[in-house]
C-alpha cells in the first residue's frame, strides 16, 4: 500500500499505548508519576515504535476513583505537574513523531466539581439543571449498577436541596445533564480546548452510558462531537469505550456513515480471545472475527488484550466465563464484579514466555489498530493487595531496583512484588535481551506497522487443517498477508489453501529468516510448533531479497 494512504488516515494502523501519568515515572521525587518523569521516558515509546499515547485521566481530582472523579477539566492535577509540564511533554512527544489523545469524561463530574457544589446549593441555581435530579426515583434493577457490591443505587438523596440526584457510577460521581445544551456546549469547549494544546483526539469514557437518557436522536450528539473535531483537526479522532454486541455497536460508528465515533474497542473479540487462550483452541475468536462487521470507511476496530479496568467476560456466557475463571483466575480474590478478572496477562499465564509471545503475535496481526496497556511490553504483573480494579494499576518498572522513583512511590496502588517484581521483570534488562517480551514486541509493531494490509485489508479466517491453529489472511491493494497461530502446547500440522496468488509465488516468513514454496495446487504445509506463530507475507521469487532466498525450505 501507499505510504501517502496509510499516514493520512493514521489511526487506522496506529499503535496506540495508555498510560497513567501518576503510575509511569516519578520526575521531581516526591513518589507519584508526573508529567516531567513521562517525559523523559518518551525514547522507550520512540523505541518500542508507539505512534499515540493514550493519556488516562491528569485532570484535578480528590482521587476516589483514581483520576476518574474530576474537579476541572481545564487543568493538571497539581500532583502530576502543571499546564506548562503538559506543553513540555506534548512537544517532545511531537518531536519524536508520536501523536496523544487523552480521556474525556464528560458523563459525570466528581461531588466536589465547582458545578455540582452551586448545583446542589439550591433549586434556583444556575448550574441545577446541569445535573440529574428526582423526588422520588423508581426502584433500581440490581442489573443496572455499573459497580455491584460496591453501590446499591443509581441515586443518591442530598440533604442540602431535599432531592436525589443521578449517578450511573459511583456516589461521589453526579451525572451531567446531556439533555442540557449548556453542558453539551461546555463539553465541545473541553475539547477545544486541549486541541489547542495539540491533542490528536480523544478515548471517550462509557459511551453508552454518556448517550443514555438522552431525548430525540441520542447519537446527533455524538455526531455533532465528531462534527467539532473534524472543524478544528480533520486528523483528530474519537475513541469509544463501547463493550455492546456488535449489532448494537454499529450504531455508535454512525452505522453506514461513519460520523460518530472514529474506532470502538473490540470487546466482543478480547473476551473470545481469552477463551480461546482458556481453551488452548482459537475457535471462539476465528467466529468472532467471522461475526465481527467491517466498520465504515475510514472508522477501525481497535484490538487489545488488557485495559485499564478488569477484564471483563461480561459477553460470555455463564459456563464460558467460569472457564476463563478456572483457567486464569480460580480464586476470588482475582475476580471482581462477578464479571471479570482483575489480573494481568502474565501471571495468568504463569509466566509462559511462549504463551505471552503468542497473544500479542495474534494482537498485532489481528484486523485493526493494536492498543497496549502500559507494561505489557515487558510483562508486568498485578498486585492483588490493591483494591478491587488497582490491582493492575502497578507502578512502571525501569530497573531491577525499580525506578520508578528515587524516593519511596506513593501510587495508589503498591508497587508488584515477587516473581513480578522489579528485580526479574524490568525494561533496562530485557532492552539487553534478545529473547525477552520487550525484544519480541518491538519486533511485532515493526512487522506490523510494515505490514499495512493487517490493519487495511480484507481479511477472511482460513481452515488450518488442526483445530489448534488460527490462521487469518489479509488482502490490499495487490499485498497479501497471512498470519498462523498455534493455541495448544503441541506441535500443529498446518494444511492452508491460499487461492487467487500470483504464479509463481512464495511466503516469507515476516518474523523468522525463510520462505516457504507455495506449490501449484496452493495448499502450503507446515509444522507449527507449541505456541508458534508465524506471519506470512506472498511474494514473487524476484522480490526476496538475497540472504532470504537462500535460506528457502
Amino acid at each position: 500500500m501507499r505510504l501517502t494512504t496509510t499516514a493520512d488516515l493514521w489511526w487506522k494502523n496506529a499503535v496506540v499505548y495508555c498510560l497513567d501519568v501518576e503510575t509511569y515515572k516519578d520526575g521531581n521525587g516526591d513518589g507519584i508519576g508526573d508529567f516531567r518523569g513521562l517525559t523523559q521516558q518518551i525514547d522507550h515509546l520512540d523505541r518500542l515504535g508507539v505512534t499515540c499515547i493514550w493519556l488516562m485521566p491528569f485532570f484535578p481530582t480528590p482521587g476516589r476513583d483514581d483520576g476518574y472523579d474530576i474537579t476541572d477539566f481545564y487543568s493538571v492535577d497539581p500532583r502530576l505537574g502543571t499546564l506548562g509540564d503538559f506543553v513540555e511533554f506534548m512537544r517532545t512527544a511531537r518531536d519524536r513523531g508520536i501523536r496523544v489523545i487523552a480521556d474525556l469524561v464528560v458523563n459525570h463530574t466528581s461531588d466536589e466539581h465547582p458545578w455540582f457544589v452551586e448545583a446542589r446549593s439550591g433549586r434556583d441555581s444556575a448550574k441545577r439543571d446541569w445535573y440529574v435530579w428526582c423526588d422520588d426515583p423508581d426502584p433500581v434493577d440490581p442489573k443496572a449498577l455499573v459497580f455491584p457490591g460496591v453501590e446499591d443505587s443509581i441515586w443518591t438523596f442530598d440533604e442540602g436541596s431535599g432531592q436525589y440526584y443521578l449517578h450511573k457510577f459511583h456516589h461521589f460521581q453526579p451525572d451531567l445533564n446531556m439533555d442540557n445544551p449548556e453542558v453539551r456546549d461546555e463539553i465541545t469547549r473541553i475539547l477545544g480546548f486541549w486541541m489547542e494544546l495539540g491533542l490528536s483526539g480523544f478515548r471517550v469514557d462509557a459511551v453508552p452510558f454518556l448517550l443514555e437518557g438522552l431525548g430525540g436522536d441520542p447519537h446527533s450528539f455524538l455526531a455533532d462531537l465528531r462534527a467539532f473535531l473534524n472543524r478544528r483537526d480533520g486528523g483528530a479522532i474519537l475513541l469509544g469505550e463501547v463493550n455492546l454486541p456488535y449489532p448494537e455497536l454499529m450504531k455508535y460508528f454512525g452505522n453506514g456513515n461513519g460520523d460518530q465515533v472514529t474506532m470502538c474497542f473490540d470487546f466482543v473479540g478480547m473476551q473470545r480471545f481469552h477463551l480461546s487462550m482458556a481453551r488452548q483452541d482459537p475457535g471462539a475468536l476465528a467466529e468472532a472475527l467471522r461475526e465481527r462487521p467491517r466498520p465504515p470507511k475510514d472508522c477501525q476496530w481497535a484490538s487489545f488484550v488488557r485495559n485499564h479496568d478488569e477484564l471483563t467476560l461480561d459477553k460470555l456466557t455463564e459456563a464460558e466465563r467460569q472457564e476463563v475463571f478456572d483457567a486464569f483466575g480460580p480464586e476470588k480474590d482475582m475476580q471482581i464484579f462477578g464479571r471479570g478478572l482483575r489480573r494481568r496477562l502474565p501471571p495468568m499465564l504463569g509466566g509462559d514466555l511462549r504463551r505471552l509471545k503468542l497473544a500479542y503475535s495474534v494482537l498485532f496481526s489481528l484486523p485493526g489498530t493494536p492498543v497496549l496497556f502500559y507494561g505489557e511490553e515487558i510483562g508486568l504483573g498485578e498486585n492483588l493487595e490493591a483494591e478491587g480494579r488497582m490491582a493492575v494499576r502497578v507502578p512502571m518498572q525501569w530497573a531491577p531496583s525499580g525506578g520508578f522513583s528515587r524516593n519511596e512511590v506513593r501510587t495508589p496502588a503498591p508497587p508488584v512484588t515477587g516473581e513480578y517484581g522489579p528485580g526479574n521483570v524490568n525494561v533496562d534488562v530485557q532492552r539487553r535481551d534478545p529473547d525477552s517480551l520487550l525484544r519480541w514486541v518491538t519486533m511485532l509493531i515493526e512487522r506490523y506497522r510494515e505490514s499495512p494490509e493487517l490493519a487495511w485489508g480484507a481479511y477472511r479466517v482460513l481452515d488450518a487443517g488442526d483445530e489448534a491453529v488460527l490462521a487469518h489472511r489479509a488482502d490490499a491493494e495487490g499485498g497479501t498477508v497471512v498470519a498462523v497461530h498455534n493455541f495448544a502446547g503441541r506441535d500443529a500440522e498446518v494444511e492452508l489453501v491460499l487461492d487467487d496468488l500470483g504464479d509463481p509465488c512464495v511466503l516469507v516468513d515476516l518474523l523468522v529468516d525463510g520462505t516457504l514454496g507455495v506449490p501449484p495446487d496452493r495448499r502450503v504445509r507446515f509444522t507449527l510448533g507449541p505456541y508458534g506463530c508465524r506471519w506470512l507475507r506472498v511474494a514473487e521469487p524476484d522480490e526476496l531479497p538475497e540472504d532470504a532466498s537462500a535460506k528457502g525450505l
